[in-house]
């Protein structure tokens, strides 16, 4: 909302008594402040009004930045029961912002999730990805959906995807599921590639991807990991 000395007490002060409120301290003029302002609006607007924003025409309403003692916009003051608790000034980024605003509310402000993941079909993450190839989400959520249909080519498909983005457990998970066999008898596979895993690379993978498929932290992975080094070392 646009506030003005005439209005201030009201939306401001009063209002501050029961809802955090953000004054941003703007002019036409300012450059910085057309870099801020629509970034503070995003950002308190996915607090769905947990946090009100201010705005403050410092041209227009000398009285208000008289009582902020502005030297320099844009200037950004944080009111809570009529008392200032917080400030910036000068441009600042998105995760700056965002971390300004979460103290207000109490808990962090996640970015909104995309429709397209949300969505979650092939058409809607592949749109996704054409935009944006390494969107980590999106990398996830395509690399499981072709893993768990396992067409011709999806495996492979699915770990062109995973190379994208940085390693991470569950990248390191859909990358061993996406490799792994499909074996009736786990134990027994893991016992004969354990006898091959010593001089033959790719016995050594497939033997770590069963024991990422199987649960990395489970006993049974604790145990066969053991053996694995036992031979190794």
């Amino acid at each position: 909302m646009d506030v003005t000395d005439a209005t201030f007490e009201a939306e401001v002060i009063n209002r501050s008594a029961e809802t955090p409120v953000v004054v941003d301290l703007w002019a036409p003029w300012c450059g910085p402040c057309k870099q801020l302002g629509p970034i503070l609006e995003k950002v308190i607007g996915e607090t769905q009004g947990k946090v009100v924003l201010a705005k403050v025409n410092v041209d227009e309403n000398p009285g208000i930045a008289q009582a902020f003692q502005a030297q320099s916009i844009p200037a950004v003051h944080a009111i809570v029961d009529g008392r200032p608790v917080d400030s910036f000034i000068g441009a600042q980024g998105e995760e700056a912002v965002r971390e300004f605003v979460s103290k207000l509310c109490g808990e962090e402000i996640q970015e909104p999730v995309d429709p397209r993941i949300a969505a979650g079909d092939e058409n809607s993450l592949r749109a996704l990805l054409s935009e944006e190839s390494d969107n980590l989400e999106g990398v996830l959520a395509l690399a499981s959906l072709l893993i768990e249909r396992d067409q011709e080519g999806d495996r492979e498909e699915a770990l062109q995807l995973l190379e994208r983005v940085p390693q991470n457990p569950e990248v390191r998970h859909l990358a061993a599921l996406a490799r792994a066999e499909v074996v009736e008898d786990v134990n027994a596979r893991l016992e004969e590639l354990l006898l091959q895993a010593k001089e033959d690379d790719e016995a050594r993978q497939a033997f770590v991807d069963l024991l990422e498929v199987i649960g990395p932290d489970s006993p049974q992975a604790t145990e066969w990991r053991r053996k694995l080094a036992s031979i190794l070392y």
